[in-house]
């Protein structure tokens, strides 16, 4: 055990942190934060830490914005909660308002839930029963991709490949069929994502030919695969998968819980193929980082399947105590307002192209890099342990989590995905505070690697 202050051993005496071995926690104690302004975390020492991860994605605007700060102040003065079944209140209405704008064509409701995963698993069902009340009865399953992951719920799980999150849970888990996810890095075809036709589309085209009759929707991260390592692949995908399933009469739904609000260099991610999903599921920076909230967007056909007269037995009977909190709602109005008066996009795409350009000159002919790859203000190394043959390295190295204990020294929180690292800072960075995550990452790297 490593030395510890009161805070950090009553926090270990009480807490069960997410995503962690805690027993890790004996070597690398939680950092008790105090404070955070703008990009950066103070903690109880005094350290502070260039958060390049938004706070597991969700922070758009950097911490304590005093934009946001005021309208929650102003909100909790006038009312904070009321239950959501036949109330509502002006923040909701103008966030279904404003929001029905933004998102891509044809999705015109939304319905509320508390975080990601209940969102994933208010779109599955949304589209299960739509099914079947519209009698289509065989409709009882989904598609979705390897490596893909969309919360940690049963049923999330479900449509989720990531075995780490997975395995232990399987035998109370109704699969989803799986259908080999685009790969670019390792593609079959030896082709790039900006250069290719998605021939791995193959693999999808074949499951929906064959099961699209038992199949009620296909569940994708649009454009890029988060926890698989950050994979980006190819928009002519995504145009496919829209054609191919209103020609089967299957829903496509989009988790854009990531991907959403600006992370790809558009609001949202299926722009860049320019279709439209049946389902968007949305979240995380909704509320910039303030507030657990996740909106479930459809279309007025999927709506208009659960609307008549109540002993027809049509209602969607999901509910969170928190639907459309006020406080939230009064948030994701103003992160929208934020988006369109300091025109975000046009910020995140110029920033975007010089954190590129910049990682590209300070990593050139690294050999343990096997790919930099980026969308928008998304960026991420792969590390490997041969750069020909792009052999990676062990999972026991736990290459990531190494480069991320040594880059938390240097006043940088990054995060690991295996054997990758990846940067999605707020996009409230400045080009200097891009060199500086930079050079911390590379010196990270090359400590680690200095030490095998």
């Amino acid at each position: 055990m490593v030395k510890m202050s009161e805070l950090q051993k009553k926090d270990l005496e009480y807490i069960f942190h997410p995503c962690s071995q805690m027993k890790d926690y004996e070597k690398l104690p939680p950092m008790v934060i105090t404070e955070g302004k703008g990009m950066y975390l103070k903690d109880e020492f005094g350290n502070t830490y260039m958060d390049c991860v938004s706070s597991w994605w969700v922070n758009l605007f950097g911490h304590s914005n005093d934009r946001i700060n005021k309208v929650l102040a102003d909100q909790a003065k006038s009312l904070e909660h009321v239950i959501f079944a036949n109330f509502t209140h002006k923040p909701a209405i103008e966030l279904g308002e404003r929001l029905t704008k933004v998102v891509p064509k044809g999705l015109t409701k939304l319905f509320f839930t508390d975080n990601g995963a209940s969102s994933i698993e208010v779109a599955l069902k949304l589209s299960f029963q739509y099914y079947q009340q519209a009698g289509f009865s065989k409709k009882k399953r989904f598609i979705s991709l390897t490596d893909g992951y969309h919360g940690e719920t049963i049923g999330a799980l479900a449509v989720g490949d990531v075995d780490i999150f997975t395995e232990t849970y399987r035998p109370l888990i109704k699969e989803s069929i799986k259908v080999q996810g685009p790969n670019c890095f390792h593609c079959p075809f030896n082709l790039k994502a900006d250069t290719c036709d998605a021939q791995c589309f193959n693999k999808m085209e074949e499951a929906l030919n064959n099961h699209h009759e038992e199949v009620a929707a296909v569940v994708v991260e649009p454009l890029v695969q988060g926890v698989a390592g950050m994979r980006i692949y190819s928009p002519k995908y995504l145009i496919k998968l829209r054609e191919l399933t209103k020609k089967l009469n299957v829903h496509f739904v989009a988790d854009e819980i990531a991907v959403g609000f600006g992370r790809t260099g558009k609001m949202f991610a299926c722009e860049h193929a320019g279709v439209s999903p049946d389902i968007m599921c949305i979240g995380k920076g909704l509320t910039a980082g303030y507030f657990p909230m996740s909106i479930v967007l459809m279309t007025e056909d999927i709506y208009n399947a659960f609307y008549a007269d109540y002993f027809e037995g049509k209602s969607f009977l999901h509910s969170h105590s928190y639907s459309g909190n006020p406080l939230g709602c009064r948030i994701a109005v103003e992160t929208l307002k934020i988006f369109e008066e300091d025109k975000v996009i046009e910020t995140i795409n110029k920033k975007g192209e010089y954190l590129r350009k910049k990682a590209m000159e300070l990593f050139k002919g690294h050999p343990n890099i096997g790919e930099y790859r980026q969308v928008g203000l998304i960026g991420a190394f792969e590390f490997v342990k041969d750069k020909e043959t792009k052999e990676l390295f062990p999972p026991t190295d736990r290459v990531g989590y190494e480069i991320y204990k040594i880059a938390l020294k240097k006043g940088a929180l990054l995060r690991p995905l295996g054997n990758v690292i990846y940067f999605m800072p707020p996009y409230i960075i400045t080009e200097e505070e891009i060199d500086k995550m930079l050079q911390i990452c590379k010196e990270s790297v090359e400590e680690y690697l200095a030490s095998r």
